[in-house]
């Protein structure tokens, strides 16, 4: 970034843009969510297989992330914002006129790596453009728009889906994409920038996509393919442990590196990476995983099960500013603790739902959940960052969100595949001493009031599967809630201050 103060023609329009560009990549993580049901329905896959829409995005965003400094340095910073939305925008187009999952995943994962360099590229035009003195209003905004960004994706996307058709989740991205590259392209195209051609380290790069890549695979396919019983299953692993091994010894060896790991030699950067991971892992589980319980077991509409999950968003938006000023009077590790446990005990009231549940209660746990969203960014992000020297910082943020990413990516898969498999179980406990020829179940069946033995027992088997799946839902969110409060002690293995050398980009020096 050059020395030289550059202010745009109008601050005003240059932040719009840049938000917009924002709010559209951070709105795409969620947006499908509620319409993975539909989406899978409509090209013929399974709801297990439909998931692979949300990870193929996840994987290939967090493999580009490391990659953004590099291309910043090499093309500038401004060009290479407006060259990755507008591949954003082309790869939404392409998503949408996809006539089959191949299609659509293949679009999805070049929409994810195009996008990899969008938001951190935004923070720096946005610091970049701002006086120091108001860098915290700045980044504040941004803070506002990642978190309001995924509440309305499933608001946004249900309703695309109810009223028009799927594909549309993605057209829209289309115009607000052209609309962002064209107002910061008038605004921003004066802007000095030093360019450097800094080596590539393409074995790292290589060895992170191999390794990276294949666990994704291994970890989507392992359902379907009965784990380990399949040679297909084990030389994946292999060749993903192999690749990940090779890939940390390299990056901690080579002048250059794409991942700089010596950052973990800094215990807050660590117990705050941690907390990050963990956090944001089981909230996008939760976020995937409530809309299609909604759906499958309690009938909603995609419009309605995004309905009931959007009141996560409200106290983030009032709370966020307030946050982002006062903080630093209290001892961060209280404000992530605070995070940590409202949203445990939210994952523990879930786990106490019923196929009665109403849509008033569902809605009022995910207020209670946007406190625990409110704390959660602004300290953690603060703790992770308050011991690295300044000259680390940038790769301590662009780390922390590739790990970040890559976590809630691992954690959409891991969690289709604890459902299907939670709900096998359960499925297989309850069916056990289900018999024609016991007079309790044939009783049961008689009082469903079929027309034939064979209906009453597929009913019956119906509300098995129905039963199964509700226990299932409730395992993996009690297991959730435990997750949480394992973090509350993960962060106070951190140790202030917090607010030294990192607080905010205008207090490093």
């Amino acid at each position: 970034m050059s020395d030289t103060p550059f202010r745009p023609p109008s601050l005003v329009l240059s932040t719009i843009g840049l938000s917009l560009a924002t709010f559209m990549q951070v709105l795409d993580t969620t947006i499908a969510n509620v319409s993975l049901p539909t989406i899978a329905g409509n090209l013929g896959v399974s709801a297990n297989q439909g998931t692979w829409v949300i990870t193929s995005f996840a994987v290939s965003n967090a493999i580009a992330l490391p990659l953004t400094g590099w291309l910043g340095r090499r093309f500038g910073e401004v060009k290479l914002f407006i060259a990755a939305t507008l591949l954003f925008s082309l790869a939404s187009l392409l998503c949408g006129i996809s006539q089959s999952m191949g299609m659509l995943v293949t679009f999805r994962a070049i929409q994810g790596f195009v996008a990899g360099p969008m938001y951190p590229i935004t923070q720096a035009l946005l610091i970049s453009i701002y006086p120091p003195q108001k860098r915290g209003m700045a980044l504040a905004l941004l803070a506002m728009v990642t978190v309001v960004a995924p509440i309305a994706g499933p608001i946004l996307g249900g309703w695309l889906t109810d009223d028009y058709s799927w594909p549309w989740i993605f057209f829209i991205n289309v115009p607000i994409g052209i609309f962002a590259c064209s107002v910061v392209f008038q605004q921003m195209r004066g802007r000095p920038e030093t360019l450097t051609r800094a080596p590539m380290d393409y074995i790292g790069l290589i060895t992170l996509v191999i390794g990276v890549g294949m666990l994704q695979v291994v970890l989507d396919k392992g359902n379907e393919m009965d784990w380990f019983e399949s040679n297909f299953i084990l030389g994946g692993t292999a060749i993903a442990v192999v690749s990940l091994v090779f890939f940390v010894i390299w990056e901690f060896t080579d002048r250059h590196p794409i991942v700089n790991l010596r950052l973990f030699r800094h215990r807050n950067f660590t117990a705050g990476t941690l907390a990050l991971i963990g956090g944001y892992a089981a909230f996008f589980s939760i976020n995937l995983l409530l809309p299609q319980w909604l759906q499958r077991q309690m009938g909603y509409t995609a419009s309605w099960a995004g309905l009931a999950t959007a009141p996560m968003g409200i106290i983030p938006v009032f709370l966020a500013p307030v946050i982002g000023r006062h903080a630093f009077r209290f001892d961060l590790r209280v404000l992530a603790g605070l995070s940590f446990t409202a949203m445990a005990i939210t994952c523990f009231m879930r786990a106490g739902f019923n196929d009665q549940v109403t849509f008033a209660y569902v809605a009022e746990v995910q207020l209670m959940m946007g406190l625990g969203v409110a704390l959660f960014f602004m300290p953690v992000l603060s703790i992770l960052l308050s011991d690295l020297p300044p000259n680390e910082i940038a790769d301590g943020s662009g780390l922390s969100t590739f790990l970040r990413n890559l976590g809630g990516s691992f954690a959409a898969s891991l969690t289709t595949w604890l459902w299907t498999r939670r709900t096998t179980m359960h499925h297989a406990y309850l069916s056990e001493h289900l018999s024609l020829y016991d007079p309790t179940t044939r009783a049961a069946i008689d009082n469903l009031h079929a027309t034939s033995t064979q209906q009453g027992a597929a009913m019956l088997n119906n509300m098995v599967n129905g039963q199964a799946l509700m226990m299932s839902t409730l395992d993996i969110f009690t297991l959730l809630g435990w997750l949480f409060v394992v973090l509350i002690a993960v962060i106070w293995l951190a140790k202030p201050p917090f607010a030294g050398r990192s607080a905010g980009p205008s207090s490093a020096h």
